[in-house]
């Protein structure tokens, strides 16, 4: 019988063979060795080499969460790159240093008293890093104001990201790759409103070409020069249709959309293209309006000054909400955000050059403190969307070892996809015994795939998991981590490899 996870015949033939084997109570799994295996499981070594990886290219860790004495290590002290398992990192240690309680504050402000229904003064719009502000939930705020009775802003509005050091990181930052207006690609500040993401649905399916943008926005325009062409709906891309900006004296924005599209489709795409204190001026400006609001100011950048008074403050949801999309979706500026925070959260700051120095300081005095030898790992945001960063699977299973016993484990483990269930693990490990049974964290970059996480077995022991691989056809390995998370899950410790104590 093959041994390759893509054959659903194979795992059905597992199931059934290991379902009967529980039902006759025959099922023995030998007692943990008192030393670790250092040969690839032949199934995963199988996987491997279908996928022309070498065996040098893979780092493996495998230990029970009760004991201390791995059953699989290879190459587990190795530098790799994890990808986004970074992100357990980063969201436990926010977990720990912050509270799973934790919110962020944004805040409406203004140093003048409001005479009659009119500030007169600038109105400050301070940001606290907060990883969730959609453009709906700024339209809460700005509803806060208008319950209070004030109609009229006279002044500009200020926007403060000094919460962070710089407060535009964006700026000084090299495009990750050639999709630099892609979401994931999205570099946080402290007052990121729905994540600078302009949506567009395009619907060719009535004859013409209709467009429309998602959130609304005044003074924005869209001029729509596309045409149809022969292509399927699947065949379409959107990263070649980058539209056009112009922005006018009088800051009325224009976006041309040009190139081709397929016909009888429903498209849509999701791009930060829009200087970020234009997008919340055309926000504001356009969600004032909506509640009979005058605003004939602009958006300028700056410091709320120590004399101003709160006027609204929204609070975020809880870090223990913000790291479910960040681990189970992969979201990268959510992520950058969290590791912002820690920075600037830390006592210690101010002795360094800014939030990611401060948030990497913070981190390895972290892992010191808990006994994990923080030498060689390599940190820059936090995300894992980075090819500098590295950290080793004994590092991993470190983080995840105190992870097990943390006080907030139960919002730790509920951050991580479920195998065959929901998040980056929703469409891998279907139809087999480890549906449900394993949390694993993903990752995934051009030349890097990994996995980490949680694995309970037919006993009900639960194992930890950390796998990278670092080689150019790394995609090409996610059979044989399934592999090796069924081996882990099913107890096959007798598949012939040969242990070296």
């Amino acid at each position: 019988m093959s041994t390759s996870v893509l054959s659903s015949s194979a795992w059905r033939g597992r199931c059934t063979r290991l379902i009967s084997l529980c039902l006759m109570s025959a099922l023995s799994l030998s007692a943990l060795p008192a030393f670790s295996q250092t040969t690839l499981p032949a199934s995963v070594e199988t996987a491997l080499n279908k996928a022309g990886i070498p065996g040098t290219a893979i780092s493996v860790m495998v230990v029970p969460v009760e004991g201390n004495m791995p059953t699989l290590a290879i190459a587990a002290t190795t530098p790799m790159n994890p990808a986004s398992t970074m992100k357990l990192l980063t969201t436990l240690i926010a977990l720990e240093e912050l509270g799973p309680t934790f919110r962020w504050k944004t805040q409406f402000l203004s140093e003048s008293p409001r005479r009659k229904d009119s500030l007169n003064d600038d109105l400050y719009l301070r940001g606290g890093g907060a990883p969730d502000i959609s453009w709906d939930k700024l339209s809460l705020m700005l509803r806060g104001l208008r319950t209070q009775g004030i109609r009229k802003i006279n002044g500009d509005i200020v926007l403060d990201r000094t919460y962070f050091s710089p407060t535009r990181p964006d700026l000084d930052t090299l495009p990750f790759d050639d999709a630099p207006y892609a979401y994931y690609n999205v570099i946080p500040d402290a007052l990121m409103v729905n994540s600078n993401i302009l949506t567009f649905d395009i619907d060719t399916t009535g004859g013409g070409i209709k467009v429309q943008t998602t959130p609304p926005t005044a003074g924005l325009q869209i001029r729509n020069d596309l045409s149809f062409d022969d292509r399927s709906c699947a065949e379409w891309d959107s990263k070649s249709h980058v539209p056009a900006i112009e922005t006018n004296s009088k800051r009325q924005t224009t976006i041309t959309l040009s190139g081709h599209v397929p016909r009888r489709c429903k498209l849509s795409m999701s791009l930060n293209i829009l200087d970020r204190n234009l997008y919340i001026e055309h926000l504001i400006r356009q969600l004032w309006q909506e509640m009979d609001g005058v605003w004939n100011g602009n958006v300028k950048e700056g410091k709320t000054p120590a004399s101003a008074s709160v006027l609204f403050e929204r609070q975020s949801d809880t870090l223990a909400d913000i790291i479910k999309p960040i681990n189970k979706r992969s979201d990268n500026s959510m992520a950058r955000s969290v590791y912002l925070s820690l920075g600037a959260e830390f006592s210690d700051a101010k002795n360094y050059l800014g939030s990611a120095q401060a948030a990497d300081a913070r981190i390895r005095l972290w892992l010191t403190r808990r006994g994990i030898n923080p030498d060689n790992l390599v940190l820059e945001n936090g995300s894992g969307l980075s090819r500098n960063e590295r950290i080793s699977a004994l590092q991993m299973a470190q983080l995840l070892k105190i992870g097990a016993t943390s006080n907030w484990y139960a919002e730790f483990a509920a951050s991580m996809p479920i195998a065959a269930i929901d998040g980056t693990m929703r469409k891998r490990l279907r139809d087999t015994p480890l549906e449900g049974r394993a949390r694993i964290k993903t990752g995934t970059l051009k030349d890097a795939t990994a996995i980490a996480g949680y694995v309970r077995d037919v006993q009900n022991r639960t194992w930890i998991v950390v796998a990278m691989v670092n080689h150019n056809d790394a995609g090409k390995a996610r059979p044989a981590f399934d592999e090796l998370i069924y081996w882990v899950a099913t107890g096959q410790n007798n598949s012939g490899i040969t242990a070296t104590p």
